[in-house]
């Protein structure tokens, strides 16, 4: 198979940065030739991250990287895994702790994503398994993935116990709180309103992330830290 970046269908996209400085562009080589490192058969790579800290954006920026040095890449994103809005009622998924522990269908994203896309598994991936904009279901489109290729994921709690033990190389995206909720409200205020968009990532979920960061403590395993404050100027924390 010629190598490519296989994306899924889900109508919840994000366009590639048209622009990257110069320095941001040698960081990003620099992590995707450790991703490479890794081996030459299938690869999981998760970028984590507090919401709006740039996590879909640096993940399709590493999968055009990783294209050009030769391997197949498969792109998804663990928004495209929720529980449908319309069995809200059954459980807290708007409070902080509900979204941390409700929101996701983990063993969806384990059995038809992270599993097949390991280097023991059958290849077979489900890139969406609900479009978090339409609700419609998406399992039926199998991409697969060839044996060298390369699954990168972008995703808030990527690295919670249940999915912890399925990534070969980790990223954690850091920016400050505060900016996050600045970025999230820029982002959404349009769509939800500004006091609303204020309410969702100040009191869902940067509260769900902070319980998150309590509970998992995911920054100790990752492979690399990443400071994504300033977009011009990426800046890798740790290594």
């Amino acid at each position: 198979m010629d190598p490519a970046v296989h994306r899924s269908v889900s109508t919840w996209q994000q366009a590639l940065p048209t622009t990257t400085s110069g320095a941001r562009a040698a960081l990003l080589d620099r992590i995707a030739a450790r991703i490479l490192a890794r081996g030459a058969g299938r690869l999981r790579v998760g970028v984590d991250g507090f919401t709006a800290a740039g996590k879909t954006s640096l993940g399709h920026e590493l999968a055009e990287r990783l294209c050009a040095a030769g391997r197949p890449v498969l792109r998804a994103s663990l928004d495209d895994f929720k529980h449908p809005w319309r069995d809200r009622h059954r459980y807290d998924r708007t409070s902080g702790p509900g979204y941390y522990r409700n929101a996701f269908d983990n063993p969806a994203i384990r059995a038809l994503l992270l599993g097949p896309a390991g280097p023991a598994g059958t290849g077979r991936c489900v890139l969406c398994l609900r479009d978090p904009l339409t609700q419609r279901e998406h399992a039926d489109v199998v991409t697969p993935a060839a044996p060298d290729a390369v699954l990168v994921v972008d995703g808030v709690f990527a690295f919670r116990p249940e999915l912890d033990d399925l990534w070969e190389y980790r990223i954690w995206l850091d920016v400050p709180a505060e900016l996050s909720v600045r970025r999230g409200v820029a982002r959404d205020g349009e769509r939800e309103g500004v006091e609303a968009a204020e309410a969702l990532h100040r009191d869902r979920y940067l509260a769900a992330e902070r319980l998150y960061l309590v509970e998992a403590d995911p920054v100790s395993r990752v492979d690399a830290v990443v400071d994504n404050s300033d977009f011009g100027r990426l800046v890798l924390v740790r290594d």
